[in-house]
């Protein structure tokens, strides 16, 4: 009878504990009497918690980035277009330089020689064919412009000659002030062979245009390999592609350059307008327009905003580029790159990493 009673009691307790772990699952701290009200919003339905969440703040900005400072036109690394032994360096990290002028020059021994046996094999040509040669009419048309597109050539080369010339003497001291007209005279010769070279051109087109003779044939050879001489020399030049400072120099006389050295020789940019690209999440892509105003902040600068917008969004996802500090992001999530333009951004320094923050869509099209 005692193991009975033990039983029963057992399943009681059982029941009894149960029925407390019901009631503890569906008690409600904020359950209303019988008797209350129900609280509606303003449209008379029952209130839910997404009033709560229409009620929270905007945030501040659409989208965020991280991104690098770059300036007009990214930068530019410039390498060897033939393959030589550095002879010389003629510019240093923050030079400003001009278009065309002279950075780094190849060992250009042989291209010189070169030149030189081409413009006297030419000098030879040029004499037979006026001794013995008797051109009329077309003929003698090609032959006039043929002449002055020769000596066109040889204005150019030594017009860079020159230029060249004055550049490195001014890693030892020098007149700065006759390199304008210097610069100007090179910028003359080009254009003179290239209006020359587009007569020469126009003339053999003519009707009627008789064949040239051996001499003439002759000194039109001469002159091409005289000209890939000159097109041989150049390519021991390593110039600025463009007006814009120097960023880097990593040459350095004595060792070998070409184009598939491992570093370039220079690397260059144009500091008068900096630039941010970005790398957008795919996922925020919707929310970035074209003239959308941005703000960039660096670590370096804490208390400073520079501002600026959108300029360029790139067509397709790719790939990140840009390692982010902090937690890693997926290997999986794709970007977008969306440049920048900034408007006074002379503090921010090429290469420095940024955070860029995007403003809501309704003011991409806003004006300052």
């Amino acid at each position: 009878m005692a193991k009975i009673d033990s039983t029963i009691a057992t399943i009681a307790v059982a029941f009894v504990a149960a029925a407390a772990v019901s009631a503890m699952l569906t008690w409600q701290p904020n359950a209303r009497a019988p008797g209350d009200a129900i609280e509606t919003g303003s449209t008379g339905k029952p209130a839910t918690s997404q009033s709560a969440t229409a009620s929270r703040p905007r945030p501040e900005w659409a989208a965020s980035a991280t991104g690098r400072i770059e300036p007009k036109g990214g930068q530019v690394q410039i390498n060897a277009a033939a393959p030589g032994e550095i002879a010389a360096v003629l510019v240093d990290g923050n030079d400003r330089v001009q278009e065309g002028d002279l950075l780094v020059r190849l060992d250009d021994t042989d291209q010189l020689s070169r030149i030189a046996a081409a413009e006297a094999e030419t000098e030879v040509r040029r004499r037979e064919r006026d001794d013995e040669s008797k051109a009329t009419g077309l003929a003698l048309d090609r032959r006039k412009v043929a002449d002055a597109t020769e000596e066109a050539d040889r204005a150019l080369f030594k017009a860079r000659q020159d230029l060249d010339g004055r550049l490195a003497a001014l890693r030892v001291g020098g007149d700065t002030t006759i390199l304008v007209n210097l610069r100007q005279a090179v910028k003359d010769a080009e254009k003179a062979v290239e209006d020359k070279r587009a007569e020469l051109a126009t003339v053999n087109g003519k009707e009627g245009m008789p064949l040239p003779d051996r001499l003439e044939a002759a000194l039109t050879q001469a002159r091409s390999d005289l000209r890939l001489a000159y097109q041989a020399l150049e390519r021991t030049r390593v110039r600025a592609p463009s007006g814009g400072t120097v960023l880097r120099v990593d040459a350095k006389v004595g060792e070998l350059a070409g184009p598939s050295s491992p570093l370039p020789l220079v690397t260059f940019g144009d500091l008068t307008q900096m630039k941010v690209r970005a790398e957008v999440e795919e996922r925020d892509i919707g929310k970035v327009r074209l003239g959308q105003r941005v703000i960039v902040r660096s670590d370096a600068f804490a208390d400073k905003d520079f501002t600026g917008r959108v300029t360029a969004i790139a067509t397709a996802l790719g790939a990140p580029n840009i390692v982010t500090r902090g937690p890693r992001r997926p290997n999986d999530v794709d970007v977008l790159e969306v440049v920048a333009t900034l408007d006074d951004a002379s503090e921010l320094v090429t290469g420095m990493r940024v955070d860029v923050f995007f403003a809501h869509p309704e003011t991409a099209e806003a004006k300052e």
